[in-house]
């Protein structure tokens, strides 16, 4: 059973910059597309961005485009975000999961306890 564990949240002002980690332990994750989701409080959770198997093919919602980036280094089996020019509506808990190809609906039924990011103004 794969197991995600998420890191490099914190506390940043506005217009800062944070990145975070996913490490996959259990299984390879390699031939997956990942994602990263985000959940604000007494908010679903929502795709922010995906990355393909090789890491050639990125994604994002509008909101975060040109400010994030997403990469991942298969070797470490691991995956990462780097968020530029923070904003208060950024501050979420930042999951990660595999993701489907067509619909970046997420693939794994068991998520990491994700990382707290929070934006002051």
């Amino acid at each position: 059973q794969v197991q995600l564990v998420e890191s490099g949240g914190g506390l940043v002002q506005a217009g800062g910059s944070l990145r975070l980690s996913c490490a996959a332990s259990g299984r390879t994750v390699s031939r997956y597309f990942m994602g990263w989701f985000r959940q604000a409080p007494g908010k679903d959770r929502d795709f922010v961005a995906r990355i393909s198997p090789g890491g050639g093919a990125t994604s994002y919602v509008d909101s975060v485009k040109g400010r994030f980036t997403i990469s991942r280094d298969n070797a470490k089996n691991t995956v990462y975000l780097q968020m530029n020019s923070l904003k208060p509506e950024d501050t979420a808990v930042y999951f990660c999961n595999a993701v489907t190809s067509d619909t970046s609906s997420p693939v794994f039924a068991s998520w990491g306890q994700g990382t707290q990011v929070t934006v002051s103004s």
